[in-house]
């Protein structure tokens, strides 16, 4: 009997271990912001990304970001109310995105341009139900409706067959103008264009294609454009 309880407990610890470990491995796969905000990951093709877009206040050290300021370098630009920060995230210049001090949450990095292109090349070959790229990277709602067939805004509920739930989060331009926000999406890469610009990445609702930014490719860094981030 001895023996037989030895065995019994034995196991019982080794079972509250390996539990243990267990729900330690859990918690180190969930993404969290420097905020503590918690995000969703999709694994498409080689990439594992964001499934929504970052809204944290802080850089990855804790030092915060300057917001809705004058300050063009390294700003985010905060929503009138918190629905639309659940809903969109934040929007940040080219700036913040490329402070030494990290956007990102560690292990995770915005996309360089060579990354949304390896996501576009990927989707392109396999939009399973969605019709075309944008459609498959498109949330289901919040998009504008679309006559144009196979467009993000023609038949809603084909959208997203990748998981990448994309969002119209509107931008910021100069002089803090702040427009199109349910209309469409920009999102920012970490690759420079030129002194004044870097490439960007935007949906629309009449989009079969996710596009690079207008400015030949690219737009200003001033501008403050959704964030999506990628795994290292």
């Amino acid at each position: 009997m001895k023996k037989f309880l030895k065995m019994l407990c034995a196991a019982l610890i080794c079972a509250t271990v390996f539990n243990g470990c267990s729900k330690n491995s859990d918690d180190k796969s969930i993404v969290k912001d420097a905020d503590g905000n918690v995000y969703n990951t999709v694994t498409i093709g080689t990439q594992v990304w964001m499934v929504e877009n970052l809204k944290t206040t802080k850089y990855r050290n804790g030092d915060a970001i300057s917001g809705n300021s004058e300050d063009y370098e390294g700003m985010y630009y905060n929503y009138d109310n918190v629905a639309n920060v659940n809903k969109y995230g934040r929007l940040y210049n080219w700036y913040a995105v490329k402070d030494s001090r990290n956007i990102a949450p560690k292990g995770w990095h915005v996309p360089t341009n060579s990354e949304w292109t390896t996501l576009s090349t990927y989707i392109s070959t396999h939009l399973g139900t969605s019709g075309s790229e944008a459609k498959a990277l498109a949330a289901a709602t919040d998009w504008l409706p679309s006559t144009e067939l196979n467009a993000i805004g023609n038949d809603l509920m084909k959208n997203n067959s990748s998981g990448f739930t994309a969002r119209p989060g509107g931008m910021l331009n100069f002089g803090n103008s702040f427009f199109r926000v349910g209309e469409i999406g920009y999102w920012w890469s970490s690759s420079e264009y030129d002194s004044d610009h870097a490439w960007s990445r935007f949906l629309t609702e009449n989009s079969k294609v996710m596009d690079n930014s207008d400015y030949v490719g690219s737009a200003y860094k001033d501008y403050c454009y959704s964030v999506r981030c990628v795994k290292d």
